[in-house]
């Protein structure tokens, strides 16, 4: 999206420029000084980080504008930092706000459009963005496209389970497959749909009208609904290379899996069969798991997941921890009406450094125990060399082992213990896990402070803390005035 923005950007007359921040810059070197508007698209464990930037671009006489996941899910937040807070973002909210172009402080201007825009601009638009972006690539260099908006699916811990679907223009996307056979001699594609090929004969009918069979390899997350054995042998004609199916869980969600009502072993044993076909048509599969759903008690839902990982060996399980987002999903005041929500950071709300939803079936330590214990198993060596022998070409081989032994497989496992250590034995850092205290462990505050480097002299006071209730103290507000105007 903010190649999008910086597209329309130019298209009304204005002097742009872009950067794409990976991590790993240094930011203050990187962005230009004279500015007189600022656009930051952020998820929200890159909140923080925002909230420097904005601070800093500020101090320089810019107005900030913020978009993306976290301006939807946390806006009576980010109106502290910004100008304007976007939600769904087209090019009339753009357009607005480059002509007001005017600071709105203490509180930020909170603007949205009804629904998600019916048309972006396409990879042959954006195309001097994607290859700024694309340079910084070390290795895989995979361009990002986007075929669909929304989702059909109605996930109740979900951002985009509230939002309409909707398909955008199939010649657009004809169009850049072509487009990119001109770039390069073998595209890569990752689709970034929430759930690629809901309208699979017209997506793929429009894949291979654009571009020869196999000319060009694409990644994309579906859902197992969506993959039966027809559907895979097209995938596989049409050079679909990994698919990133979501499970979610053994005893909920079974629209999605095709599961129905199956529940516990029964679904272990279906989904299983069904990611084993799907590995003999695509090379590489990573199966999603959200753990911590209130429908999980006992250790039951971990132990099925160890009988999975042992009977699809092949697949590379990636695991996320239940997560409130704000006012992203509905389920959200749910948990805020029980007082369940801990206003952990932003930064550690990308789905592994923290869940910050109380579980409703297990005490803390029971939970990071069983989160332990099942991710030992996933990564254990012996798991590690299944999964290598049971993937059949290199580069899966390979990757599985990387993530398995990397950050992302005994990374976090070591980061999981920590945090189990000091549940049971820092009281301070057990309080704020009960919610006895709102005073964020020091822990907690050195990776904000590590993460953020340079940058975190510009963290404004107060950012590191955020209302957990807010998304339903707004509901309240919004009936109070409901009230009144009655």
């Amino acid at each position: 999206m903010p190649q999008v923005i910086a597209g329309w950007c130019e298209e009304e007359g204005h002097d742009v420029s872009y950067v794409c921040y990976t991590g790993f810059e240094n930011l203050i070197e990187e962005l230009p000084e004279n500015v007189d508007l600022v656009f930051i698209g952020a998820f929200s464990e890159a909140a923080q980080t925002a909230y420097a930037l904005s601070n800093l671009f500020q101090s320089r006489g810019a107005v900030t504008v913020i978009g993306g996941p976290h301006a939807r899910c946390y806006p009576q937040d980010a109106q502290q930092y910004f100008d304007y807070v976007t939600g769904f973002t087209d090019k009339k909210v753009i357009q607005e706000i480059l002509q007001d172009c005017s600071q709105h402080r203490p509180q930020g201007l909170n603007i949205s459009a009804k629904m998600q825009p019916a048309f972006l601009p396409g990879v042959r638009e954006r195309w001097k963005y994607v290859e700024l972006t694309l340079r910084k690539a070390p290795i895989i260099k995979m361009v990002p496209m986007i075929g669909s908006l929304g989702c059909p699916y109605t996930c109740s811990f979900c951002i985009d389970s509230v939002v309409p679907y909707q398909q955008l223009d199939l010649q657009v996307m004809k169009d850049d497959l072509s487009f990119l056979l001109t770039k390069y001699k073998h595209p890569l594609v990752g689709w970034h749909d929430p759930n690629f090929g809901v309208r699979f004969n017209e997506f793929l009918d429009a894949i291979e009208e654009a571009v020869p069979p196999g000319s060009i390899d694409f990644i994309a997350e579906s859902s197992l609904s969506l993959l039966s054995e027809p559907h895979l042998k097209r995938l596989k004609r049409n050079g679909f290379k990994a698919i990133l199916p979501g499970i979610e869980s053994w005893y909920d969600l079974g629209n999605k899996s095709k599961t129905g009502q199956m529940r516990g072993m029964n679904k272990v044993k279906e989904v299983s069969e069904h990611v084993n076909m799907i590995q003999r048509y695509i090379p590489y599969i990573q199966t999603n798991f959200v753990l911590g759903l209130d429908s999980d008690e006992g250790p039951e839902p971990f132990e099925l997941t160890k009988r999975f990982v042992d009977m699809s060996p092949g697949a590379f399980p990636g695991y996320s921890l239940l997560s409130a987002f704000g006012q992203a999903a509905p389920l959200n005041l749910e948990y805020q009406r029980e007082n369940r929500v801990i206003p952990f950071p932003h930064q550690f709300l990308d789905n592994n450094h923290a869940m910050n939803v109380k579980p409703l079936n297990y005490s803390w330590i029971e939970f990071y125990d069983h989160i332990i214990d099942l991710k030992k198993y996933t990564y254990s060596w012996n798991a590690i060399f299944k999964r290598l022998i049971a993937n059949k070409t290199a580069i899966p081989k390979w990757m599985n082992v990387v993530r398995a032994i990397s950050s992302e497989g005994f990374g976090r496992i070591r980061y999981n213990i920590e945090v189990r250590r000091r549940l049971s034995t820092d009281p301070q850092f057990r309080k704020y896990f009960e919610q006895e205290t709102t005073e964020l462990p020091q822990f907690y505050k050195d990776q904000v402070k590590k993460n953020l480097g340079s940058l975190w002299h510009w963290l404004p006071e107060g950012a590191l803390y955020h209302d957990p209730n807010a998304y339903l103290k707004s509901t309240f507000n919004e009936m109070e005035e409901k009230a009144i105007a009655v």
